[in-house]
């Protein structure tokens, strides 16, 4: 089984796909921790697509969390048995941001890149109200319903999170 995870940040991608992991018994790539370094410096982006394609290559089942369009975005998305597009509202998506923020102030999730401490500055939150949802990101995410649209599952919010879930048996 080979899982591709995309979407809005704050939408809980990564959390989706850690218990999808679990489930499947398969290893699990968060590309944030691809794309960030130690104190939230950026990868170069090489050295981003080496990771990726390495991970794609040696690994017959896998689920990836992530949008990140030039890694192995094409790839990724023709390879995958299924894609899930995470598709929360801008403010829930923030609501769950500033929840994630109070669990793990001060540390690393484990989704991210070593020595990045969760934050959530203006930047971030632009980034989750507005810059990642230009028409540039919903054309690429439309681009992908149309294209791999047998095999993408669209969550739009908890309850439908929840039932995915339940029918998961995660």
């Amino acid at each position: 089984m080979k899982i591709a995870i995309i979407g809005y940040s704050g939408s809980g991608k990564s959390t989706l796909a850690r218990k999808l992991g679990q489930k499947y018994g398969v290893d699990v790539l968060h590309l944030d921790a691809v794309h960030w370094l130690p104190g939230w410096k950026e990868r170069s982006r090489e050295e981003k697509n080496i990771i990726v394609g390495e991970f794609l290559d040696t690994h017959s089942a896998w689920v990836i969390d992530g949008n990140y369009s030039k890694q192995h975005f094409e790839r990724r998305m023709a390879e995958a048995d299924q894609i899930i597009f995470m598709s929360f509202n801008r403010f829930a998506c923030l609501w769950r941001v500033i929840k994630r923020y109070r669990t793990y102030k001060g540390k690393t999730r484990e989704d991210m890149g070593a020595g990045c401490n969760e934050k959530v500055d203006r930047a971030f939150v632009k980034w989750v109200l507005h810059d990642g949802r230009t028409k540039k990101a919903k054309s690429k995410y439309h681009d992908v319903m149309e294209h791999y649209g047998d095999k993408v599952i669209i969550i739009k919010n908890q309850r439908q999170l929840d039932s995915f879930e339940k029918e998961q048996a995660l």
